[in-house]
């Protein structure tokens, strides 16, 4: 167990993976200032930790990954006169900064707040009964990350009709739609195809995840011709590594390459 466990976020690390459990069952993981700083402290130490190769989310408690900002919390920082306050410290940006992988393990609903934590991962598993939503409209409130990012990850009219009538969709139409990127039954087999998933990045050299990683999410939003430029000097550094050398050797004598992430 980490030291930046906390009792609304468990941290652990095991097998070169680092897990973020959201620990607010009772209420449905809630993403409270609290649990949304601990959320992106971790996810900034499991990117400076060497030995982690790849970073899992998931909501403790089997009846939501995320329900959303925690509206409790906003109304009594609203009472106080504070509304900005609250508005400012909700943020997980250490999701989105991290360099290595991230999975989202989604079990039950995510929502709002929840599903733009959701978005900031890299990959998207979920179980069947899961559902999406961004209902902020509902509640005269405007989503953050989720209303400027779903619609680059989804057809506009999806994200749209998500947005503008802050309606829900199911696990099938998150899956044919590209928000997810795999379906399982149950909480046993998304812990199941997560563990699958990540040792199957741990497969493949760090150097290489890592600069895709990079080259990907920097350049999506660019014409290809400037994304090729900026990822140049990332790909050079890619193949001026031993680990570079070291795959196709292993290959070649038939056996596993060992990385040395330099």
């Amino acid at each position: 167990m980490a030291k930046l466990s906390s009792p609304v976020l468990r941290y652990e690390k095991r097998d070169r993976k680092a897990y973020l459990i959201l620990n607010r069952p009772e209420a449905m993981n809630a993403l409270s200032t609290e649990l949304s700083a601990a959320v992106s402290d971790a996810a900034r130490d499991a990117d400076r930790d060497s030995d982690i190769l790849v970073v899992i989310v998931i909501g403790e408690g089997g009846r939501a990954f995320s329900a959303g900002a925690d509206l409790k919390e906003m109304t009594r920082i609203d009472g106080e006169g504070k509304a900005d306050r609250f508005a400012g410290l909700l943020h997980t940006d250490g999701i989105a900064e991290c360099s290595k992988p991230v999975i989202a393990a989604i079990d039950g609903y995510c929502l709002a707040g929840g599903l733009e934590l959701a978005l900031r991962c890299d990959i998207r598993v979920a179980t069947a009964k899961s559902t999406f939503g961004l209902p902020e409209p509902r509640r005269s409130l405007l989503a953050g990350y989720g209303l400027h990012n779903l619609s680059r990850m989804v057809p506009l009219g999806e994200a749209l009709h998500m947005q503008l009538t802050g309606s829900s969709i199911d696990s099938q139409r998150a899956y044919d739609i590209g928000l997810i990127q795999q379906r399982v039954p149950d909480r046993d087999a998304l812990l199941a195809a997560v563990e699958h998933m990540a040792e199957e990045i741990k497969l493949c050299a760090p150097l290489a995840v890592k600069a895709i990683k990079k080259i990907v999410t920097t350049g999506r939003n660019l014409p290809v011709e400037y994304s090729q430029k900026l990822g140049v000097p990332i790909e050079q550094s890619v193949y001026a590594s031993e680990d570079r050398i070291e795959g196709p050797k292993a290959f070649a004598e038939k056996r596993k390459p060992v990385w040395k992430m330099k």
